[in-house]
């Protein structure tokens, strides 16, 4: 019995050994010399700092940058609570959106929903739309969108608020990624945000539009997937091209 377990002792330590210790190392050591961009996370720096990855999608929300797309993940963007809605498409909640009462007793937007996301993203894009109601009478003092009238609305049992875009939208503007952290958007709603961007950068659509095109990833391979742009180079490009306006 002894001898059996000597060997079972040994074996365990060896594989333990290979398992644990060597092939980690050599894993590591190749991964470091062949490819040290990717196993390093393939960071993005800035002036001598790290501001993110290509692989990571991160929150722009002001008017001079393109937009990405919508995060489930976490609270927005959390790397550390990657995933997506769970949602299927009968699902009221993913369409319309929720309402909480928060600690305060206050009325606050628990998941925003596809039809909020795409008035704001009309809103800020400047593309045109019909709603069953006039648009002013959710907005609040400071003239900002109010979420919360506009969920309200939309689960208006009797009459609900109702909003059909000018244009298609392209998916990835108004639903989030099964990951909640895809860093590119397609071709086409970086093209519906462009003149957006121009106008607060003081410049010419078509010059934003030539920096879209010079970072528009074709397919993988030629035929895998689709054209998308990474949103956090093509912002670093924007800003290191034009300035704010």
């Amino acid at each position: 019995m002894l001898r059996e377990l000597k060997a079972g002792l040994l074996m365990m330590t060896v594989m333990t050994a290979i398992t644990g210790l060597v092939y980690p190392v050599f894993i590591t050591a190749i991964a470091q010399a062949a490819f040290r961009e990717q196993a390093n996370g393939s960071l993005v720096t800035a002036n001598g700092q790290v501001i993110g990855s290509r692989l990571i999608g991160q929150s722009f929300s002001k008017p001079e940058y393109f937009h990405p797309r919508p995060s489930a993940a976490g609270t927005g963007y959390d790397p550390t609570s990657s995933g997506g809605t769970n949602l299927g498409p009968t699902s009221a909640k993913l369409f319309n959106g929720t309402i909480k009462v928060d600690d305060r007793k206050n009325e606050v937007v628990d998941f925003d929903g596809i039809k909020d996301r795409i008035v704001h993203y009309c809103v800020e894009n400047s593309i045109p739309f019909q709603s069953s109601r006039p648009l002013a009478g959710f907005r609040d003092a400071r003239g900002n969108l109010d979420d919360v009238a506009l969920i309200k609305a939309f689960n208006d049992e009797k009459s609900p608020l109702t909003v059909v875009p000018g244009v298609a939208l392209p998916a990835d503007a108004v639903t989030s990624s099964a990951s909640g952290l895809d860093p590119h958007i397609s071709p086409g709603n970086a093209e519906l945000q462009a003149a957006r961007v121009a106008n607060a950068r003081g410049v010419s659509v078509e010059q934003v539009q030539a920096v879209v095109a010079r970072h528009t990833e074709p397919r993988t391979f030629g035929f895998l997937g689709e054209p998308v742009v990474n949103v956090l180079e093509l912002n670093l490009a924007l800003d290191d091209e034009f300035h704010r306006k």
